[in-house]
């Protein structure tokens, strides 16, 4: 007996939908009144819901995730013949795909050798705090244990990473929050908080200034996102991310890169901190790992990171005493393995340059055409377009507004996404972060659906 649904009874499954599933990021009181939507089928970019509608994804699976697109049957076999051979054993022990995607993992990330399986974004960052708070203690009697956090950026939903968290609507009512961590001003040069010609350096500058009003011997590591995901879409300036990793070596702070969104190809290199030639400590990274086909993160650190917790066997404090159960599923790293061959095999790193480039250009071109759009920025497929009340004074557009930009694209077939429940206020760029596959029509299609909503919603 089988309890699946068949594909023909999806009436019952809105149903079970609307009766029983809590969804992510929704106010439920509409569903009341109207039915949930809810997705059945995927292939490359496009979509197709329940009412058997049509929509061209250009946010890769909502949240910046399925990379190589919907629908790939040789990483769903890739999956099916692990998980039927081995499905886990706990990660204190290896296992073929772990050990395999961890090597080619590495290949890709000179500097890097070492990799900590986890299954979330979230959890990869906490693991990460762990670590920083673990080496504080061991070699310096506990004092080197904040950890520095930036303005606009976001590193996950449990208490420890929304306390590290840059975002104050998302963190709001769920203080308080974990000690030790303290914020760093944003680096979104659209909207200065210094009149200076080199910016970027200004910016990383402000660092500097926070690590000597805390004592830098109090600092033990510095977490960023690489370019700012959904508090902006923020790429940041020129000679930023140079001074940043100077900031950090003068100071013996541990540089961590947040990596969740655009690493493993959105912004057209493997990992995003690559495209501005420095090498950090820690990076984590979860969405695109297995582009959604299988729940995987990444912790990934130096050697000389690691040495450090298997500098003293004699000592059972000594190692790093943490584990993550589903960190020993093999599903993930099958996947990933497959997605990563993927991306290689068809020229996806290439084709995102490509595309991203047209992506940009098109939405200059629509900067140019309508006076609601105050700036664009992005690197790859990983854009974002600010929404503006008016362009000299650079007053958001209002919430209202943008949203209705997004409905209009979704009544066209296009699902576009946007800063929501962020920052009071600023909840106002468009994001698009469309699959690595996506071709020349594809983007204009996206452009063009936003071209069609911005003339209705700013007329």
């Amino acid at each position: 007996m089988t309890h699946s649904a068949p594909i023909n009874d999806l009436d019952n499954v809105i149903r079970a939908d609307r009766d029983h599933v809590w969804h992510h990021l929704t106010q439920h009181k509409p569903y009341e009144t109207k039915d949930p939507r809810v997705m059945v089928e995927g292939k490359g970019m496009r979509l197709w819901d329940a009412s058997g509608r049509e929509h061209l994804d250009a946010v890769s699976g909502g949240v910046w995730t399925v990379n190589v697109g919907f629908g790939r049957e040789s990483i769903g076999k890739a999956i099916s013949d692990q998980v039927t051979r081995l499905n886990f054993f706990a990660q204190n022990v290896g296992s073929i795909p772990g050990a395999m995607f961890a090597e080619k993992l590495i290949e890709r990330m000179p500097g890097l050798s070492r990799v900590y399986f986890v299954n979330s974004g979230s959890e990869a960052n906490e693991k990460a705090f762990k670590m920083v708070r673990q080496i504080a203690h061991k070699r310096f009697g506990g004092k080197k244990h904040k950890i520095l956090f930036r303005e606009r950026d976001y590193h996950g939903s449990t208490i420890a990473t929304m306390s590290a968290g840059g975002q104050p609507e998302r963190n709001a009512q769920y203080g308080p929050y974990t000690p030790g961590f303290v914020q760093v001003p944003h680096c979104l040069e659209y909207r200065a908080q210094w009149d200076v010609e080199n910016y970027g350096e200004r910016a990383a500058d402000a660092i500097e200034e926070v690590i000597l009003r805390e004592s830098a011997d109090t600092v033990g590591a510095l977490c960023l996102e690489t370019v700012t995901a959904g508090g902006g879409v923020i790429t940041p300036p020129k000679g930023y991310w140079e001074r940043v990793q100077e900031i950090c070596r003068k100071y013996d702070i541990l540089l961590h890169l947040d990596e969740v969104v655009c690493g493993v190809g959105r912004t057209g290199t493997w990992f995003g901190y690559q495209q501005y030639g420095i090498q950090p400590d820690l990076v984590t990274m979860a969405k695109g790992v297995a582009s959604g086909y299988a729940a995987i993160a990444c912790l990934v650190t130096t050697e000389e990171v690691f040495n450090m917790f298997k500098d003293d066997a004699s000592d059972p404090m000594s190692f790093f005493r943490d584990i993550s159960t589903y960190g020993g599923c093999t599903a993930g790293p099958a996947a990933a393995l497959e997605n990563m061959r993927i991306i290689e095999d068809e020229g996806l790193l290439a084709n995102t340059d490509a595309m991203g480039a047209r992506l940009m250009d098109n939405l200059h071109a629509l900067k140019d055409k309508h006076a609601a759009v105050g700036d664009v920025r992005g690197l790859g497929l990983f854009c974002g377009a600010e929404l503006v009340a008016d362009r000299v004074s650079k007053t958001p557009a209002g919430e209202a507004q943008v949203q209705a930009v997004i409905a209009d694209c979704m009544a066209q077939g296009v699902i576009i996404g946007a800063t929501a429940r962020a920052l009071p206020g600023l909840n106002n760029t468009l994001c698009l972060a469309p699959a690595l596959i996506a071709t020349a029509d594809d983007i204009d299609a996206i452009t063009d659906a936003i071209d069609g909503a911005l003339t209705r919603v700013f007329c």
